[in-house]
């Protein structure tokens, strides 16, 4: 409460009489006087006639004219304070919604919360603090909706898995999408650990991108196609993005790209190495082997998963055959284990006997001998098998698309989506399973 001294009050001059806010009641007793001398306005507020265009420090018991036309205004509020102590802010000339205000809480505890610092963005706003204590700190009693200043962040974990390559014709497997795992200290790909969970603030809308696996190749020996990248972005957070896996090799043309985890090389010209695989996302796809460096026949390597590299051809028992995809990873973040990210198996020359490399665990492709490869399993970001020949070639199969997992409280989710993601329940905790782009608002 701010105190003001008024000229006379009977029996005692000079006596200090404490006033109320604005509005209230002020009961004086019979025999005393109260004159104001015209310095006494608001009953505890007293409005400064400087408008203020920068950053300063408010006073207790003052209330301020904030124009932000040019810049966004940080005030700072008194480093002490004392139950009662009041002080307001309105928007001179409504333009807060473009520029904020914000304000510094200087150590002491706002709606009782040290930080973040309270941003208030609405045009033609009026704010009015009053100090409550030490536990809850500054109250505002008035901003239009009385709206907590100090959001605090809400714990999601996440699950993001970018869409698988496609296989070469006659060629290598397709890499799986890039694998990125914040949940249970489980592990990312590549032989990464697992990350730090998203801090979403409450009332940002955060974008939700699943990448599309690579369409499959065509017959006539060329490459596969890269997968898309998938991420999680918003206000707040650094955005989460997993690489689209890298495609696997061609016969005739075109070598294995690197990805997520990287494509299986291809089956001419001697031996060409797989694609490599990104950092804590996934590993490298394998290197091919051709009849010019001493094999009997044609066959690609596999395509690296997230928990394991592609085959080489001619290594794991598999002789000059195609090699098998590397490995996926296991995830419990929907509440039971699901393995994902599987490589995709190299293709191979059915005319010369070989048979093919298989798609690794996780759903990846099978290559193709006399026969086309398959595609990667939807939804789970692995690659698609190689392709092979017979007499001509073979379409390779396409890479599977991703998904994106988020998991966090119950008591946390809002039930705010597009995209129409699948809404699960583990225990206490609620699990949405984009397997399309869409968003989510915290």
């Amino acid at each position: 409460m701010s105190k003001i001294e008024v000229d006379t009050i009977a029996p005692q001059s000079g006596t200090t009489v404490t006033l109320g806010e604005a509005g209230d009641t002020v009961n004086i007793p019979s025999g005393v006087t109260l004159t104001n001398s015209g310095t006494a306005t608001g009953f505890g507020i007293s409005w400064q006639s400087d408008i203020k265009t920068s950053a300063f420090t408010a006073v207790a018991g003052e209330g301020y004219w904030i124009n932000t036309t040019s810049a966004a205004i940080t005030v700072t509020l008194p480093a002490s304070a004392s139950v009662g102590d009041t002080i307001e802010f309105t928007d001179y000339a409504r333009t807060w919604g473009t520029n904020n205000l914000t304000l510094n809480p200087n150590s002491l505890n706002y709606q009782g919360n040290s930080s973040p610092n309270p941003v208030y963005d609405v045009n033609g706003q009026h704010v009015r603090i009053v100090y409550s204590g030490a536990t809850q700190g500054w109250i505002p009693t008035v901003d239009d909706d009385v709206t907590l200043g100090t959001p605090q962040t809400v714990t999601v974990d996440f699950l993001v898995i970018a869409g698988g390559a496609s296989g070469g014709s006659l060629g290598g497997g397709g890499g799986a999408g890039g694998y990125r795992n914040s949940y249970s200290t489980e592990s990312s790909g590549g032989g990464g650990s697992s990350e730090t969970a998203l801090e979403l603030t409450p009332s940002n809308t955060y974008t939700i991108t699943v990448g599309a696996g690579g369409a499959g190749g065509a017959d006539n020996g060329a490459a596969g196609t890269d997968g898309n990248d998938s991420s999680i972005s918003g206000t707040g957070i650094t955005t989460i993005t997993s690489d689209g896996g890298g495609r696997g090799a061609g016969y005739t043309s075109d070598g294995a790209n690197s990805g997520g985890s990287g494509g299986g090389g291809n089956a001419n010209n001697g031996t060409e190495a797989g694609g490599t695989g990104t950092a804590n996302q996934g590993f490298d796809g394998g290197d091919g082997q051709g009849s010019g460096s001493g094999g009997t026949s044609d066959a690609g390597a596999g395509g690296g998963g997230a928990g394991v590299a592609g085959e080489d051809v001619g290594s794991g028992g598999s002789g000059n055959a195609g090699a098998d995809g590397g490995n996926g990873l296991s995830s419990s973040i929907t509440g039971s284990a699901v393995t994902r990210t599987g490589g995709g198996g190299g293709g191979a020359n059915g005319g010369g006997g070989l048979s093919a490399g298989s798609g690794g665990t996780g759903g990846g492709g099978n290559g193709g001998s006399s026969s086309n490869g398959s595609a990667g399993t939807t939804n789970t970001g692995s690659g698609g098998g190689g392709s092979g020949y017979s007499g001509g070639y073979y379409v390779s199969g396409a890479g599977g698309s991703g998904v994106v997992i988020l998991r966090m409280a119950t008591a946390d989710y809002t039930g705010t989506t597009t995209g129409s993601p699948t809404v699960d329940t583990d225990g206490t905790d609620t699990i949405l399973t984009f397997n399309a782009s869409g968003s989510y608002t915290a």
